[in-house]
């Protein structure tokens, strides 16, 4: 008999999102990104953080003053798509575990994703956010907030345990 407690889909798509934000070297806010085809087949992911060759070290982090972190930092939504490198992401699915902001939805339009599936909507009243869903629902883009049946997943990288 096959084992009965294995994850969704949705559950196994946000959790790579989520393993992805722990890359991101952002010590307020760390998201990720996973964009899948229609097969379930994961594309590409993304996180946020600098630029390729923008180093961690050198730019700030910080979010407050005229030297912030806001004008350097690529989403994970944008360095996802970007990250794929010219593969096709027409008619595929974006797990993200904050809701895009209204850059990186116009990037999702653009690319072609056709639905963007996120966990928070911590900022749904800022003007951002609601440019973000105005144009995202303009575009055709369905829009979902992923509602786990699990509330937490735990890797285990001992090698006994396997």
């Amino acid at each position: 008999m096959k084992r009965q407690d294995y994850i969704s889909w949705d559950e196994y798509f946000m959790g790579i999102a989520l393993l992805a934000a722990k890359r991101s070297k952002d010590p307020n806010t760390q998201v990720g990104a996973c964009i899948v085809d229609s097969n379930n087949v994961i594309l590409t992911t993304g996180y946020n953080g600098f630029p390729k060759g923008c180093s961690d070290d050198e730019f700030p982090w910080n979010r407050d003053g005229d030297f912030n972190k806001y004008p350097f930092v690529v989403h994970a939504e944008l360095n996802a798509i970007l990250n794929a490198s010219g593969k096709s992401l027409r008619g595929s699915k974006l797990y993200v575990d904050l809701f895009p902001c209204n850059e990186c939805a116009k990037a999702i339009i653009q690319s072609g994703v056709s639905e963007v599936v996120y966990l928070s909507d911590k900022y749904a009243d800022t003007p951002m956010t609601k440019a973000s869903k105005m144009m995202l629902l303009a575009a055709g883009v369905k829009l979902r907030q992923f509602r786990p049946e699990i509330t937490e997943l735990t890797l285990d990288f001992n090698v006994e345990n396997i």
